[in-house]
């Protein structure tokens, strides 16, 4: 398993730049949601999937950190590491950089859920799917966290 786990070059697109010139803080989602669909689909989860089972996978919680703006036409590479996994869930963080500057851009951790849409409650993930998701985590667990991982947000009084 890649560590990270890296999928393609995104583009920021013209319409997702808000009145500052930089990407929106909305679209910094998709763009990260973009490359978890493309990682979560190695593990066996795409929309076949959900199709084939009734099952899917939903964020329970996300935090992001913006460190440096980018813009309109600037394509992005998107770090996924996999920081924990359990039957039902996983916690992973996304590292967002500029493609050919290198530098980082924004940092997005979350926690997501595999669901039984027809139950609409939690459910274990099939065995093949867990087994994917375990080793990836195992080739994982050598990188070192981002700083911004469990960050807690609130102003720091000196």
């Amino acid at each position: 398993m890649p560590s990270p786990w890296i999928g393609q070059l995104l583009t920021v697109e013209d319409q997702w730049t808000d009145y500052n010139g930089h990407l929106n803080m909305a679209y910094y989602a998709v763009l990260f949601d973009k490359s978890a669909e493309e990682m979560f689909e190695t593990f066996g989860l795409g929309p076949d999937y959900v199709k084939q089972t009734n099952c899917s996978f939903f964020t329970l919680e996300t935090h992001t950190t913006y460190a440096h703006e980018i813009h309109a036409g600037d394509q992005v590479r998107i770090e996924n590491q996999i920081i924990d996994a359990d039957a039902k869930r996983v916690h992973y963080v996304q590292q967002m950089f500029h493609a050919e500057e290198n530098f980082l851009s924004c940092v997005l951790e979350v926690m997501v859920a595999h669901v039984d849409l027809t139950a609409k409650k939690t459910a274990p993930f099939p065995t093949a799917i867990q087994t994917r998701i375990d080793a990836m985590l195992e080739s994982h667990k050598v990188m070192t966290l981002p700083k911004q991982v469990g960050h807690k947000i609130g102003i720091v009084r000196k």
